[in-house]
């Protein structure tokens, strides 16, 4: 399965060398070329619609701001992250994915006020086992990427954990497709920077000014205790998220309206997304050019945006058997 050696790669925002270089293996044979934002975009030509699929490269992750007389490494966070993940989280930094955790002050030496108080990332650093200042230099620089180190794990009923699930299960959900022959004019289009503000995906739409988009995410899932159901968003088994509006983007209703036939007519599960929160590559392509119409199917992950993101396989199958029946609906 492809994706699980995407979530090997490290792809924090602005920094995803090593998914776009497994990428560009797995589309060697495809006319495919890397724009000046580092998107990876492929064309498989045809007569039909033109037709983008998109999903995004990068990961949330940690940018080293400073490195300390002791040591020890200030950062800031690369993406939307919460503090209540942070601390002590085993990360890597840099190319060479120096090994580190992620360090607060201990319980026992913290004043009333600080136990009652959330730890911000002020009072945070990452450890990496330095001496000082100077030894902490010779492996990690200023400026420095930094991703959640964590294993993959599979457990439960079809249940996969591991960190960087938003958006690789979007980009294995496009390589997929990208094996089907349609009578479209498709573009796949593998984008930078979205977890710091959409930003690969406008240049890539722009370029290719699609006349119809579908965007493949990892989305939020929040079914589980204390969670009540009118804030559950989505559910795990429950098949792939069809989203109808976020902060970014209202999902083209043509579009949605079809994606949720096409769903019911070949029995594929899925849901709605519950929230109107958040926001995808979907804004920026819908915007670009003279407007796009614009649908998002992501598969659902709890504990988004951590180092123990959990999605159930069954729904990125379902993600996936969606996208290629959309595809051959708009063919037809």
């Amino acid at each position: 399965m492809l994706l699980m050696e995407m979530l090997k790669t490290n792809s924090p925002s602005g920094c995803e060398d090593e998914m776009r270089e497994l990428i560009l293996r797995e589309v060697a044979d495809m006319e495919h070329f890397v724009d000046s934002m580092g998107n990876v975009i492929v064309h498989k030509k045809g007569n039909g619609k033109r037709v983008l699929i998109s999903a995004h490269m990068d990961e949330v992750g940690f940018i080293v701001s400073k490195i300390t007389d002791s040591g020890a490494i200030k950062f800031k966070t690369v993406g939307g992250i919460e503090t209540t993940v942070l601390a002590g989280k085993k990360v890597q930094i840099g190319k060479d994915k120096i090994p580190g955790v992620t360090g607060l002050k201990a319980i026992h030496l913290q004043s009333g006020g600080e136990r009652d108080n959330m730890a911000s990332i002020s009072d945070l650093v990452i450890d990496i086992g330095a001496k000082d200042k100077q030894s902490a230099e010779r492996k990690v620089k200023v400026g420095d990427y930094g991703t959640f180190a964590s294993e993959i794990v599979e457990f439960g009923d079809n249940l996969l954990k591991c960190k960087g699930l938003d958006d690789k299960v979007g980009c294995a959900a496009l390589l997929e497709l990208l094996k089907e022959d349609t009578d479209l004019d498709l573009y796949a289009a593998f984008t930078t920077q979205e977890e710091v503000g959409c930003r690969g995906s406008i240049i890539a739409a722009n370029y290719v000014k699609p006349d119809v988009a579908i965007v493949f995410e990892g989305t939020t899932c929040s079914d589980v205790f204390p969670t009540p159901e009118e804030k559950t968003v989505t559910h795990l088994g429950g098949g792939c998220a069809l989203t109808a509006m976020d902060r970014a983007a209202v999902a083209d209703r043509e579009m949605l309206e079809l994606a949720k036939k096409v769903a019911e007519e070949n029995g594929i599960p899925y849901q709605i997304k519950r929230t109107t929160m958040g926001g995808t590559d979907a804004g920026s392509i819908q915007r670009s050019g003279a407007g796009v119409k614009t649908v998002v199917i992501s598969t659902p992950c709890r504990y988004i945006h951590s180092p123990v993101c959990v999605m159930n396989k069954k729904d990125f199958e379902a993600q996936v058997k969606l996208g290629r029946s959309l595809l051959k609906a708009l063919a037809e």
